[in-house]
C-alpha cells in the first residue's frame, strides 16, 4: 500500500487506535476488538514489550485491506527502521526527530511526528511530516486545533491524548483530520472486557461521522 493510500484511509476513518499493552497477547486482542468495531488504523506503540513482533504477527495475519498497521512512540530512526521492516505502514512519534522523518520519507512511509506549539507544527511540516500529531492534546483541549489552524490553515493535525467519545466531535469540528485514541478506547482490556472496546470504537466512528456531516 502506497503512503498516499495510507494517509487517505486514516483521514477517511478519522480514528487511530493507540495500542499500549503489557504483552503481545493483550495487544493483539485489543487490535482485534478495534478492527471489529470498525477502526482499521492500529498504532502499536513501542512501549509494548516486543512491539516489532506484534507488528510482524499482525502484518502476517491481516491484509492491507483489513488493517492500516502503524508503529507508535518511535523516538529515533533505528526504531523506525525496525518498525518498517516488521510491517508498519506509518510511524508516529511524540515529538519531532528529523532523522526519523528523513528515514520514513526515504522509504515512502507515512510519518506523524508530535508537536504542541505553532513553531513545532511548522517545523514538522517543513521537514516533510504527512500529518502532525498534536500531543499531549489534553493540555489545551480542542481549542488548540483551532488556534493552530488560524495562522497555519494548511496544517494536517491529529490530536492524541485527552481524546474521548465525549469530545471527539469537538476535536473534528475544530479542524482535526483524524483522532488518536488510547486509554479512552482500550480501557476495557484492563478487565478483559474486549467487547467494551468494540462498542467504544463504534461510538467513536459514529461521533466522527456525525461531526463531519
Amino acid at each position: 500500500m502506497k503512503k498516499e493510500q495510507v494517509i487517505a484511509r486514516i483521514r477517511q476513518t478519522g480514528l487511530v487506535a493507540v495500542v499500549r499493552a503489557e504483552n503481545e497477547d493483550r495487544a493483539i486482542r485489543i487490535t482485534e476488538a478495534c478492527l471489529e468495531g470498525g477502526v482499521p488504523a492500529i498504532e502499536i506503540t513501542f512501549t509494548v514489550p516486543g512491539a516489532h513482533k506484534v507488528i510482524e504477527s499482525l502484518a502476517k495475519r491481516f491484509s492491507d485491506e483489513q488493517i492500516i498497521l502503524g508503529a507508535g512512540t518511535v523516538l529515533d530512526p533505528e526504531t523506525a527502521r525496525i518498525a518498517i521492516l516488521s510491517g508498519a505502514k506509518y510511524v508516529v512519534s511524540p515529538s519531532l526527530n528529523i532523522e526519523t522523518v528523513k528515514l520514513c520519507n526515504r522509504y515512502r512511509i507515512a510519518c506523524m511526528p508530535g508537536a504542541m506549539t505553532i513553531r513545532e507544527v511548522i517545523e514538522c511540516m517543513e521537514v516533510g511530516a504527512d500529518i502532525v500529531k498534536v500531543f499531549p492534546g489534553e493540555l489545551f483541549g480542542p481549542k488548540i486545533i483551532k488556534a493552530i489552524k488560524g495562522p497555519v490553515p494548511q496544517a494536517e493535525l491529529m490530536p492524541t491524548g485527552g481524546v474521548s467519545v465525549e469530545n471527539a466531535a469537538e476535536w473534528i469540528k475544530a479542524g482535526a483530520v483524524a483522532l488518536g485514541a488510547g486509554s479512552s478506547l482500550t480501557a476495557g482490556a484492563k478487565t478483559g472486557d474486549y467487547a467494551r472496546i468494540t462498542e467504544t470504537a463504534k461510538v467513536f466512528i459514529r461521533k466522527i461521522k456525525e461531526a463531519r456531516e
